[in-house]
């Protein structure tokens, strides 16, 4: 692994105006030697000022502003000399190779892709970088039903020297290593479970949990903190969609008759104590379950009843 080295380069306006100087006083000091009769120029004094253009110009390479939360990694001829994260003004060595890298919070969505800017010879930017939204991916739960599932990743670069020498393209191995995170993540737990296990539908924070440190674990290497992960969409395939829809209607369907049975029965119950408590009326066994009966269709049936009222005696 690649250590991070905090490289503190001086301030670059002192230096701008020294290489203004030598730039521009050489030449006065030529053009002054010439107009004098007393010293006029002599070839060492030529060779002087060219000497002092050569480097002020080249000392202009030497130039970097950095904005806040961005850093530049210096190279010199393959070495790498350190990280410069302080924003400001600043001079380096003209010969340091200056790679521009972003501290920024950044979001990646599974499934997107990224279309890099192109630029032509004069560097003249011809189109922008653009990324297209996010399709979900198709992939199986641990009970083998297809799931179209996407997922949010927040992150940014902590470790610039693992970012730039530990992966070939440090955005392209997040994309990479996100897609399979959350594939892996959704063949390890059903979508939906009736037994209190976690499930990708009914266990959104742990399963976040489980892939932000999924992803972590895979990004260490690359110089990458994951501060969040969330699944964005979450849906059975087009193809079951509409059995798995019938299935849980009939889920809820059954849910619901247990619970209305459930207090159907404590209703008829508490009718009944009423009756023989406050001794109303005196009921057999038979007069008692046709009650009982009567009660239970009116409670659980799913339509409005239509009583019959009976004129005679109970027994008629």
């Amino acid at each position: 692994m690649t250590a991070e080295k905090n490289y503190r380069p001086p301030s670059g306006w002192i230096f701008l105006f020294l290489f203004l100087a030598l730039m521009i006083g050489g030449p006065i000091w030529l053009v002054y030697s010439a107009a004098s009769s007393q010293h006029p120029p002599t070839g060492g004094m030529v060779a002087c000022v060219i000497i002092m253009g050569l480097v002020g110009l080249v000392g202009m390479f030497g130039f970097m502003a950095i904005q806040p939360n961005q850093a530049r990694v210096l190279i010199l001829f393959g070495h790498y000399i350190g990280t410069v994260s302080e924003s400001g003004f600043f001079w380096v060595n003209p010969f340091f190779s200056k790679k521009l890298l972003s501290l920024r919070v950044r979001n990646f969505e599974t499934g997107s892709s990224t279309t890099p800017e192109i630029k032509d010879a004069a560097g003249k930017i011809l189109q922008q970088k653009t990324r297209t939204s996010g399709r979900p991916s198709k992939v199986n739960d641990r009970d083998g039903n297809p799931v179209d599932i996407s997922a949010v990743v927040v992150w940014k670069v902590v470790n610039t020297a693992e970012a730039m020498f530990e992966v070939d393209d440090y955005e392209d191995f997040l994309a990479v290593q996100c897609e399979a995170a959350l594939r892996t993540l959704a063949s390890r737990h059903p979508y939906d479970s009736e037994d209190h296990q976690i499930s990708l539908r009914g266990n959104t924070t742990e399963v976040s949990e489980q892939l932000r440190t999924d992803i972590q674990e895979r990004l260490e290497k690359a110089g990458i903190q994951v501060i969040e992960a969330r699944i964005s969409h979450l849906a059975y395939a087009q193809e079951i969609a509409s059995a798995m829809l019938q299935r849980q209607q009939a889920q809820a369907i059954v849910a619901a008759r247990t619970k209305i049975v459930e207090g159907a029965v404590s209703m008829v119950q508490m009718a009944l104590d009423h009756l023989a408590e406050g001794k109303i009326v005196e009921l057999d066994n038979d007069r008692r379950a046709a009650m009982v009966s009567n009660l239970l269709v009116v409670l659980c049936g799913d339509r409005h009843t239509q009583p019959v009222i009976n004129t005679g005696t109970i027994y008629h």
